[in-house]
């Protein structure tokens, strides 16, 4: 066997915003995420404690941080940190370390028109994906701070779950 040992799931996501509390309506009020608890702050104004375990400054502060629990299973550990030379500027998807976050939803019409009452940023129009993931519909959005985020739905399965 190859792989990590042990490895069985996905435990959590961390991610990193830039006001917890802007953060915490979004992911309680429009994805309905639970508030699980929250932890911090944490800091070493001595040491390197931040620096070696987190390879961040070694003056850098995480404020606080909550998590939450999303659709009964995934796990948000969402972080608001203060640090010298913080970079504010999220990555798009392009850029190095780019990234984004895809929620399953059962309807994705009835998803995309939710987060657009609620003023959320959807780009462009669901699309139907072809080939293995064909029977897949797909659609981003953007969270308040400016992290990307995708409704991903197919009920029916993906083409490459139905080949032999």
């Amino acid at each position: 066997m190859s792989g990590l040992p042990g490895l069985r799931r996905l435990d959590h996501i961390g991610i990193t915003v830039p006001d917890l509390e802007e953060a915490t309506a979004f992911f309680l009020d429009v994805l309905g995420c639970e508030y699980m608890y929250s932890l911090g702050p944490f800091r070493d104004d001595t040491g390197d404690w931040m620096q070696v375990h987190l390879h961040v400054d070694p003056r850098t502060v995480m404020n606080q941080l909550h998590f939450f629990r999303c659709g009964g299973a995934a796990v948000f550990e969402v972080f608001e940190y203060t640090a010298p030379e913080q970079r504010t500027v999220p990555p798009l998807n392009s850029d190095v370390g780019g990234h984004h976050v895809a929620l399953y939803v059962d309807d994705l019409d009835t998803a995309v028109a939710y987060l657009r009452e609620r003023g959320v940023r959807i780009f462009g129009e669901p699309t139907a994906s072809k080939g293995p993931s064909e029977g897949q519909r797909w659609v981003y959005f953007l969270a308040p701070w400016g992290m990307q985020f995708e409704l991903v739905s197919y009920p029916g399965g993906k083409a490459f779950d139905r080949q032999p």
